[in-house]
């Protein structure tokens, strides 16, 4: 086995693009048939308590095929087009996040702002490989000007909870999904090129985590953290999908510049700290009193965004600069 993923990382870019969507379809065509099987075995069967779970699985697979299939188109469409793609998966889930966020009129000019100016200007300093200022750009220059447009609005009325909010948003549906296209932009010697795999390194260690920590806080004895927030989250589950980050990592070493062990530990990382977001980001909906992002914002378009990105939105700036200044 070493051998034959030493033997691919000789393969040409091409070559190695096609195994891997060969292997993310390929599985999803079979996890496709295997829930189909499924549902007509349990329809024959009758078994009517299998149903809501099913359509919760339905759902899952739905959404990955969806995720894939706009990863792929990403990926076709090169740097400038997966640049843009994010862009725009950033301005429709900060408008969803807005959305569950009370504002005022007070509140108008810093909106515009973040969406028509901040999310214009932190991609294209993405696309101008910026990587200095792009590191900053909300950070600094957006988390002071957000708070003068509103002071010069005029209004006092909760004006930290209201500047503090959209500073929030800003800086996981905008700054921390940017960091994603970022990748496709690094230059490591004799890594020319493939910048994409870095992309889907990210997305296939974040998903492993995050679906098997989800599985394990199932199979084993819940011990929660944090009661309130979600039952289900234990120190166990979350150590169990990290280590399943880091294997999957160590089996994908040959699209990285680097070696197996160093992978695992990327992954571990990334894998990480997208549970950890996706953790936090369900402390924000208990907060707002929702399941969902997007259960009140129907006019979004994009019911539900928000949380298939939020684990990304967390690992992306961790994933970029420990591959940037480390690895």
């Amino acid at each position: 086995m070493p051998a034959l993923l030493l033997e691919l990382r000789s393969w040409t870019v091409g070559q190695q693009v096609g195994l891997l969507f060969l292997i993310l379809f390929g599985t999803l065509t079979l996890a496709s048939l295997a829930l189909m099987l499924a549902r007509l075995r349990a329809a024959a069967a009758g078994a009517a308590e299998d149903g809501p779970r099913q359509l919760g699985a339905l759902r899952d697979l739905r959404a990955l095929w969806v995720g894939a299939i706009v990863f792929w188109v990403g990926w076709v469409s090169g740097p400038v087009g997966a640049t843009t793609l994010c862009a725009v998966f950033s301005f429709l889930a900060l408008r969803e996040y807005i959305t569950l966020a009370p504002t005022r009129r007070g509140d108008h000019r810093s909106l515009i702002l973040a969406f028509f100016v901040v999310i214009p200007l932190q991609y294209l300093l993405v696309a101008n490989r910026a990587f200095d200022l792009f590191t900053v750009f909300v950070p600094v220059y957006v988390f002071l000007a957000i708070p003068v447009l509103s002071a010069l609005a005029g209004d006092p009325e909760r004006f930290l909870e209201r500047n503090a909010k959209i500073q929030w948003g800003i800086m996981v549906c905008v700054y921390g999904l940017s960091h994603a296209p970022a990748l496709l932009l690094l230059g490591f010697r004799g890594y020319e090129g493939r910048g994409a795999f870095l992309v889907f390194f990210l997305v296939v260690v974040v998903a492993v985590a995050h679906a098997t920590q989800e599985q394990a806080s199932r199979w084993l004895r819940r011990r929660p953290l944090a009661r309130q927030i979600d039952r289900s989250f234990s120190l166990r589950a979350f150590t169990i999908g990290i280590g399943a980050a880091a294997l999957a990592g160590a089996g994908l070493f040959w699209i990285t510049p680097v070696d197996p062990w160093r992978a695992a530990v990327m992954a571990a990382v990334a894998g990480g700290s997208g549970t950890l977001g996706e953790f936090v980001m369900r402390a924000l909906k208990k907060d707002a009193g929702v399941r969902h992002w997007g259960n009140r914002s129907g006019i979004t378009g994009a019911a539900g965004l928000l949380d298939r990105v939020a684990p990304l939105c967390f690992a992306a700036p961790v994933f970029f600069h420990s591959v940037r200044w480390y690895f």
